[in-house]
């Protein structure tokens, strides 16, 4: 048995889940390769030009599957993960799109999570996958969802205490548990916001991560905090949960705001995302509010890396002014002429 898993959408919140309930069923992962140009230009062939980007690198993450030879891949519908909280369109009519796009002979193993429909739970879900499969023992269902659990509990253990995505993934799936060593000081923290498949997608978010790392910059992320913590950062916004992402978004947005020790925010968001032109609206007044620089970076398939480091390595260099200024008010100079090279200023930065 054998089942092929975009690596695209919600692959990057919960693959750690779908490998531990897979595996412990007996059925063999198969992932798409890591996203290309190829990977975009391919899927954005078959979509109509509004299709958001991650959809159409989606697209083409299916297509690349087929071109392994694996005609049966997992779309799910994910309706709503908790009661009256939506998806974006999109998102939950995935398998439609799919079947309605690729003319190519493909079996769509599908399943429907809606937990705003009564009498309709995880379990259900996953019986359904299974069903596709032959396997409808639920006591075997049942001990491939604990082992799924576990594996995702440990992956979220590991990047709530700062371990890399990759790192962190990579450990989970070995049945590793690591905890980040977060004792190097950085002269700059951001909080970085955007959904998972913008974030953790190399080619898709630019490699941003190694980018702030090559400016010496500490990288926080809504993976970081507990849904306590995201739900504060809402309430503290007088904002209603009514996206299935606004906690990773609204949420850890907000929070990372009224953070004294996060220096500015960056969000990446795909053009022409409805649901997060909405939050970013009201993100962006919240931060105004709160004196709180941010950058808002849009990608598309034609973005050029060129702009977009120009953008990041101005912000991080008006973060390093700003800071310095605030320090120098703070402390007696003796010499009010005295000029700070930038590495001095960095050092007090520290």
């Amino acid at each position: 048995m054998q089942i092929g898993i975009p690596r695209a959408l919600s692959y990057y919140n919960f693959f750690p889940f779908w490998y531990g309930f897979f595996s412990d069923l007996g059925i063999e992962i198969v992932l798409s390769d890591a996203t290309t140009k190829h990977t975009m230009t391919t899927g954005s062939s078959l979509v109509v030009p509004e299709t958001c980007l991650p959809v159409k690198v989606y697209v083409g993450h299916i297509l690349n599957l087929l071109d392994k030879g694996v005609d049966k891949i997992f779309v799910p519908s994910l309706q709503s993960i908790m009661p009256k909280i939506y998806n974006c369109s999109k998102i939950r009519g995935l398998p439609d799109l799919i079947r309605n796009v690729v003319k190519r002979k493909i079996t769509i193993i599908e399943a429907t999570l809606d937990k705003s429909e009564k009498n309709h739970g995880l379990y259900d879900f996953l019986s359904e996958i299974a069903a596709q499969f032959g396997i409808t023992d639920f006591e075997r269902i049942k001990k491939a969802s604990k082992n799924a659990w576990r594996v995702y509990n440990n992956f979220q253990i590991m990047t709530r205490s700062g371990v890399p995505y990759k790192k962190a993934l990579k450990s989970a799936l070995e049945n590793k548990v690591i905890i980040a060593d977060n004792s190097k000081a950085y002269p700059i923290n951001i909080g970085l916001i955007a959904h998972g498949y913008n974030l953790y997608d190399e080619r898709v978010s630019m490699k941003i991560f190694d980018k702030l790392e090559k400016l010496d910059v500490k990288v926080y992320t809504a993976e970081q905090l507990t849904q306590e913590q995201m739900n504060e950062g809402l309430n503290s916004m007088k904002s209603r949960l009514y996206w299935a992402n606004e906690f990773e978004i609204t949420g850890a947005a907000a929070h990372y705001i009224q953070d004294r020790n996060i220096d500015g925010i960056i969000t990446i968001n795909a053009f022409g995302c409805g649901p997060d032109s909405l939050m970013l609206e009201r993100i962006s007044r919240f931060s105004r509010k709160n004196n709180k620089p941010i950058l808002h970076l849009s990608i598309d398939e034609h973005t050029g890396e060129a702009g977009f480091v120009t953008r990041l390595e101005a912000f991080v260099d008006m973060l390093y002014r700003k800071k310095r200024s605030s320090i120098l008010n703070k402390i007696k100079i003796k010499d009010r002429k005295e000029k700070y090279t930038d590495i001095q200023c960095k050092n007090l930065i520290q």
